[in-house]
């Protein structure tokens, strides 16, 4: 993910960097954690990145609850579309243990514990799968943003932004 990171920034180097920050964190697999981490290479104020990162990370959320089932259908109609779609939706119901186990914190952990194929994007889009209720899905992906949110910001900002939040 940092190389990824790494040539975002520096393809985007004249970029206006709440821009950039913004971008990646709408990205899947980069999501706000990518978003935070780009901020701090980037040297962007650490509740500005927050802030912009956790909007661009909990956009796409809606769209992928609401609208992806609809939207796979249509691209089943399609060869390559469809097995593309059949291969997200095989690799996506694996991680479906941790919600069938746990339920909503599942999910909330899923999302918010940051490691490799977790993540808002994917936590909606198994909750969207597994036909889990917005009323009840959307409210466990906040709550993972905002853990994702803690975590990164630990990790990336470090010990000034424990400081600044516990002051």
């Amino acid at each position: 993910m940092n190389g990824i990171i790494n040539w975002i920034a520096q393809t985007f180097a004249g970029w206006n960097h709440e821009l950039v920050i913004f971008i990646i964190s709408l990205f899947p697999i980069l999501e706000l954690r990518g978003g935070l981490i780009a901020a701090a290479l980037l040297q962007v104020p650490y509740v500005k990145a927050l802030i912009i990162c956790m909007i661009g990370n909990i956009i796409p959320i809606p769209f992928i609850l609401l609208l992806i089932e609809k939207i796979f259908q249509w691209m089943k109609k399609f060869k390559t579309a469809g097995r593309f779609v059949n291969f997200l939706e095989t690799k996506t119901l694996k991680k479906r243990d941790r919600i069938d186990k746990w339920g909503f914190w599942g999910l909330v952990l899923f999302v918010g514990i940051p490691l490799p194929g977790t993540g808002g994007w994917t936590g909606a889009l198994l909750a969207s799968l597994l036909r889990i209720p917005v009323k009840r899905s959307a409210p466990a992906i906040g709550i993972g943003i905002c853990l994702a949110a803690a975590i990164m910001s630990f990790i990336t900002y470090g010990i000034p932004w424990l400081v600044s939040v516990f002051g």
